[in-house]
């Protein structure tokens, strides 16, 4: 289909940008990868007067490291997170999760910060920023504020962005030496949108698994964290009974929803298939270090 006509501005600041939105309301969209905006664009989804170009914010671009933090800006592309040594080195459950996200030709174009802001539920990047204890910085131009991860997603495709506000980037606390990853999902074919997914973060031991962060993607409005799950599992070995203790507690915590690929009951399910690979995942690797 064709897109509706919409009048083009290109910006070089957050605070032209945010000028922009106040203006223009819900009249106005931001562009920056496209990979969302487009699509919808192109089946009247979304019907936009203005598009407000935000690609040359400086601000918003690359990747560092600095006061103990990894940040990367929101206009980093998929594939600059995924080729990072940067993020090789400090953070990878990024590197693991980025060759999931759609196609190449998409993570080309895509970026970091709009992949969070659209909110998919079946997205990699929120829940892993979820599970990495992201922090988010906001500003309309003026002011900016620092919004934890896990507050940041409040129901299906709703954040706690203001109207007039722009992710500018995320900022993820450097993990200790015994912080172990591993990300998971599952999927029709590679690239398709997942049908379950996990992002999984933990402290191995002398084999025992503190601190962990289980969440899930694909079966709620929002990423999904299994706390229950994670107090099944803390402090413990990951040994069976652990194990078949923290995939019971799932069925108090998830209540995905059946679409035409797979049932409730076959999502949930999933769901304890991924959790016992994440976490064998998991210990293994602290095996082997």
């Amino acid at each position: 289909m064709k897109a509706p006509p919409f009048a083009y501005r290109r910006v070089d600041s957050v605070a032209a940008a945010a000028a922009l939105l106040r203006e223009h309301g819900d009249e106005a969209r931001l562009i920056a990868g496209g990979q969302t905006l487009l699509a919808t664009l192109g089946m009247r989804l979304s019907e936009p007067s203005l598009l407000i170009d935000i690609r040359g914010i400086a601000e918003m671009q690359g990747i560092a490291v600095a006061d103990g933090h990894l940040r990367i800006g929101a206009l980093a592309r998929h594939v600059d997170v995924e080729r990072s040594a940067l993020v090789a080195r400090h953070l990878p459950l990024l590197s693991l999760a980025a060759p999931h996200i759609a196609h190449a030709a998409i993570r080309n174009r895509g970026t970091f910060g709009g992949s969070i802001a659209f909110a998919d539920p079946a997205a990699e990047w929120p829940a892993c920023t979820v599970a990495a204890d992201g922090a988010l910085t906001l500003s309309d131009g003026t002011r900016s504020r620092t919004v934890a991860a896990a507050d940041f997603f409040l129901g299906l495709y709703q954040t706690a962005l203001r109207p007039d506000e722009l992710i500018t980037a995320v900022q993820f606390p450097l993990p200790g030496p015994q912080r172990r990853f591993s990300f998971t999902e599952l999927a029709r074919r590679h690239g398709d949108y997942a049908t379950v997914g996990l992002a999984l973060a933990g402290d191995v031991t002398d084999g025992r698994l503190d601190d962990p962060r289980i969440v899930y993607f694909g079966v709620g409005g929002t990423p999904v964290r299994a706390r229950a799950a994670e107090a099944a599992l803390a402090g413990g070995r990951a040994e069976p009974a652990a194990l078949d203790r923290a995939v019971a507690e799932l069925g108090g915590e998830l209540a995905p929803a059946g679409d035409l690929y797979a049932a409730a009951t076959t999502k949930l399910h999933l769901a304890g298939v991924l959790l016992r690979r994440g976490i064998q995942s998991l210990m293994a690797e602290d095996a082997q270090s």
